[in-house]
This record gives C-alpha cells, structure tokens and sequence, in this order.
C-alpha cells in the first residue's frame, strides 16, 4: 500500500500559484523541502515580477517537463504607457517619459492587430537566453548589449481589456518562448511613446489553470495533513 507522501517520489504533476518576487526554483525548492523529495523540477519560468500558474513536477513526471514547457501560455496583465526601463518592466526604474495626452483609445485597440498572429519578437537584453555560452543578463548588467536576432512566435490573442491611462490591462494567449515583456516595450513602441510591463500573471498552459493551481500555504497544509496520515498507518 502506498504510504500518502509516497505519491510525491513516484511521481506528481502540482500546479502551484507563484507568489510575487519568488522565483521559480524558489518553489521547487520548497517542494523538495516539504515532500523531501529530490526530483523536482518546473516546466517553464516565470520572473520574479510575474505571479500566476507555475507547473511543478516530481519523480518520474520530470520526464514530461518539456512537453509541458511547449503548450502554449495566456497570460493577464498590464502595460503603463509614457515611459521605458531597461528590463521592459519594473525590474528597472522607469525613464524616457513621454506625454500620452494625445493617444486615443482606438490607437490603443488598433495597435494589438499588429501583433497577432506569427511574428518576430527581440528577446530582452535582460533575459536569460545564451549568447556564445553566456546568458544574456550577465552581459547587460554590465552596460554591454549583445546583438541577437529576432525570434519567430505565435501571439494567438491579443486583447486589451481595459484602459485606465496611463495603465492599458490586457489578456494574451500565445506560443511558448514569448516574451510579454518584448510585447510590452514593442507595443510602447508602435504608440510612439513607449511602454513597459508593469504586472503579469500567467493564467494557464495549455489545458491547466490557475483556477486549480496551489497557493503555497494550502500546499503546506495538505503535507502537514499527510504527515499526520502518514505516522498513524505506521
């Protein structure tokens, strides 16, 4: 008979809602802390910045981690227009305003258009795509910019949701390997007055959701509760 927390070793998929400023591996680790399983790992990074739905697997699941790396992502969030950061979010202090008093909400609407379907997206400099076996960040942290060539994507939706100037709310679903800080700074672009992510939060990979995704603290309880399951049987 398997013992409760025995599930974990064999094997588990978790979906787990990533809390702001936690990074990705900061919640495998706590996974393999708290089922003291060793084989864990996680099928697609979020930032820092960024919250929302984080796949975790464990045990024999591992092996099906790029399978789900490769299901297309959607995603909420927001743009704040009139300003630039290095990052294309708020890992950066914003700079390079520009007065939007003049951009009407159609030219917000009209822009996304431009941005659907496949297109060619420039990674961030602050990214951690390789270049010549170094990751790209490691160079930009140094005020060094390395040219990289654009990348192929799939944005299958592109919806503004909501326009609450300077701030333009949005929902996309698209290929992996999308950059919604990318799509950010190249939307501030297209509106002539630049833009920068300033939240995120991934809502599904292909057929899982947030809405069935872990906070940390129910995942805490519910190993708490197996311990206790898992001293009574013996």
């Amino acid at each position: 008979m398997m013992q409760p927390i025995q599930k974990y070793t064999d094997g588990a998929v978790l979906l787990f809602n990533k809390p702001l400023k936690w990074t990705s591996f900061d919640v495998v680790k706590k996974v393999r802390t708290l089922t003291k399983v060793s084989k864990v790992g996680h099928a697609g990074t979020l930032d820092p910045l960024a919250s929302g739905l984080l796949i975790i697997c464990t045990g024999k699941f591992t092996k099906k981690i790029n399978e789900y790396m490769g299901q297309p992502k959607e995603y909420i969030g927001t743009f704040t227009l009139g300003a630039t950061t290095a990052t294309y979010d708020l890992e950066k202090e914003p700079e390079n305003f520009k007065d939007i008093s003049c951009i009407s909400e159609n030219e917000i609407y009209a822009a996304t258009k431009q941005f659907t379907g496949n297109i060619l997206q420039m990674p961030p400099q602050h990214s951690a795509i390789k270049k010549d076996g170094k990751r790209l960040y490691e160079s930009a942290r140094k005020g060094i910019e390395v040219k990289v060539d654009p990348r192929p994507v799939t944005i299958h939706e592109f919806e503004i949701t909501k326009i609450e100037l300077p701030v333009v709310h949005f929902k996309v679903k698209c290929s992996t390997g999308t950059y919604i800080r990318s799509l950010a700074n190249d939307f501030g672009v297209a509106l002539n007055c630049g833009a920068y992510l300033s939240s995120l939060c991934r809502t599904a990979i292909g057929d899982f959701t947030l809405n069935n995704a872990y906070s940390i603290e129910n995942f805490e309880k519910e190993i708490a509760l197996l311990r206790k399951e898992e001293a009574s049987i013996l």
